[in-house]
Parts: structure tokens; C-alpha cells; sequence
């Protein structure tokens, strides 16, 4: 998969990230490409305007039309996907995540400021995408959770392939739970059934205990019909 990130601070937000973890072994293992453009490159005039004043009046900066199109332009190819991460957009799921790994180029642009002139956004975006009913200063920072969200489910990144269908949010549920050496920690024992050997048992346990976690901590997940039903064993 190819992934291009247009931000004003491409650097700041992308340069360290790109270079640990699991993002890093994706790109080293060549399963991943991430390249990032800095907007500004194609402003105009001797002082590189990027953003101006709002018609109608209003607080705050808008990134201007121009170099914003320019930079996707630049990048755009028959097959692109371009996404602007935004409050306004759909809200990031494993569906959202697990659909945008199946694209072959996907292009995140960031906003700044007070967004993005409209009319970039009618002609050339062609999904909208948010993190959270929260605002950000920069979108570089929700570009940064998309594309590691996106890139656990390509295969080969992850060590196990299953170990991305197992977290929360998968068949509506959180995860419950998870334990390691040593056994005994402090005075408190790991759950007997999880070394008991019988996976049956370790099966079931771990599932009534990310039903009784979702029901504390995400009742509204609680609510929706497929998880009332998986609590009726229907």
C-alpha cells in the first residue's frame, strides 16, 4: 500500500513515528510506503502564503485553495483515495479501517487552522474522515492514528493475523483482560482459568469478561443489537 501524508509540518508530525514500531517494520518489509509533501511547497509569491481570512468574517485561518490542490495534484493518481481528517467526517471503526486497507494509494490531508477552503473538499476529496467528536489543533496528529489503524490489517504487519480481529471494537465488544509472568504480582494471582489448559473455559471466560467491560465502560455499545444478543445466545 502506498499512503501520502500533505501537511504544513510533515516533519514534526511524521518524521519520529515513521521510524519506530510497527509503522517502521511495515515500511521496512516493503508492505507499506509512506511518503509525506509539505503544502507550502506550492504556495505562491515571495512569502509562501499558505492561509488568509475567512469571507464572512470569523475567527481563524483558512488553508488557502491553491496550494492545498496543487499538493494533492501533485500526488493524485488514476486509483487515489483522498481523505481529509476532519470533526465533520465519518467516524474512524474497524470497518472504516479494514475497508481503506483494501486501496492501493490513499492520500490523508491535513487541515490547519480552521480547516480547508470548501471548495477543495468538493472537487477533490472523496471521503472525510474523523477520530473522535473532538477538535485537534492540526490534522496531522488524526492522520497519524488513521494510517496505524489502516495498517494493521494489512497482512504481514502485524506477528499474528489474527492478533487485528481480536481487539476491542471487534464484534462490538472491548477486550477484557490480559495477563503475564509472573504469575503472582504484588499478591495478586492471575486468574486460575486462564492456566487451568482448558481453552474452552479460557474461552468463554475471556468473553463474558468483555461483555461485563463493555457493559461498565461502553454501555451505549451495550445497547446495540448484535451485542444484546450475544448476551441472549442468539
Amino acid at each position: 500500500m502506498e499512503v501520502e501524508l500533505l501537511s504544513l509540518f510533515p516533519e514534526e508530525f511524521f518524521l519520529v513515528p515513521l521510524r519506530h514500531s510497527i509503522l517502521h517494520r511495515a515500511v521496512e518489509k516493503g508492505i507499506l510506503s509512506v511518503r509525506c509533501t509539505q503544502i507550502r511547497s506550492f504556495a505562491e509569491g515571495k512569502h509562501s502564503r499558505v492561509d488568509d481570512r475567512p469571507y464572512g468574517g470569523g475567527p481563524g485561518m483558512v488553508m488557502m485553495p491553491g496550494p492545498t490542490a496543487a499538493a494533492i495534484e501533485s500526488v493524485r493518481k488514476e486509483g487515489s483515495h483522498v481523505i481529509y481528517l476532519s470533526p465533520q467526517g465519518r467516524p474512524l471503526s474497524p470497518e472504516l479501517a479494514m475497508r481503506l486497507a483494501k486501496k492501493e494509494h490513499l492520500i490523508f490531508l491535513c487541515g490547519h487552522y480552521e480547516g480547508v477552503d470548501q471548495r477543495v473538499l468538493d472537487l477533490h476529496i472523496d471521503e472525510e474522515v474523523s477520530i473522535g467528536d473532538y477538535v485537534l489543533t492540526s490534522g496531522g496528529l488524526a492522520a497519524l492514528v488513521l494510517l496505524d489503524a489502516v495498517a494493521r490489517f494489512l497482512p504481514g504487519v502485524l506477528g499474528h493475523e489474527e492478533a487485528s480481529y481480536q481487539d476491542s471494537f471487534q464484534n462490538q465488544l472491548l477486550e477484557g483482560p490480559q495477563y503475564t509472568r509472573p504469575r503472582n504480582f504484588r499478591g495478586v494471582e492471575v486468574p486460575s482459568v486462564l492456566v487451568n489448559g482448558n481453552h474452552a473455559q479460557i474461552e468463554a471466560w475471556r468473553e463474558e469478561q468483555a461483555l461485563q467491560k463493555t457493559r461498565r465502560v461502553r454501555p451505549d455499545l451495550a445497547c446495540k443489537p448484535d451485542l444484546a444478543c450475544k448476551e441472549r445466545g442468539c
